[in-house]
């Protein structure tokens, strides 16, 4: 009967003892669907947008005065998903701005404007170079060998 009640109160300290709270893990700019609204258009300028949000995560490739803000919330599913991570936010947050450093243009992305794009499962051919493994390997060794002689 001891023994009972000690394994009983065993198990009701450890589940007791469980962490209640959410674990989650934020990467990029915390808060970024508020922070987005204090930036105007044709007012806010570069120096604006570093102080609010600080350096941009990303700048365009071709242009610098595309500036990429991100924010990627990640936590735990609950017992139903197997304790599987899960995507809570996925903001993104594009701005342009004009020669002299004002933003002209706003484009904020969330979770549901996100697209679910299909890749395609067929494979590409190599006509160049159709030789397998061995017959690759064994022409470097002899390519090795004919450069030492030199």
């Amino acid at each position: 009967m001891i023994k009972n009640i000690f394994l009983l109160n065993f198990f009701l300290y450890l589940l007791l003892g469980c962490n209640q709270n959410q674990v989650i893990k934020t990467h990029g700019i915390a808060y970024l669907n508020q922070r987005e609204k204090l930036i105007i258009l044709n007012e806010t300028n570069k120096n604006d947008t570093i102080v609010l949000l600080g350096q941009p995560s990303t700048k365009g490739m071709v242009d610098d005065n595309i500036w990429i803000y991100i924010e990627r919330t990640r936590t735990r599913g609950k017992l139903l998903k197997f304790g599987r991570n899960y995507l809570k936010k996925n903001n993104v947050l594009i701005l342009e701005f004009d020669k002299y450093g004002i933003v002209m243009k706003k484009e904020f992305y969330d979770k549901e404007k996100m697209n679910q794009l299909s890749f395609s499962d067929k494979i590409t051919e190599n006509e160049i170079r159709k030789e397998n493994f061995i017959e690759s390997f064994l022409s470097s060794v002899r390519q090795k060998m004919l450069s030492k002689r030199k």
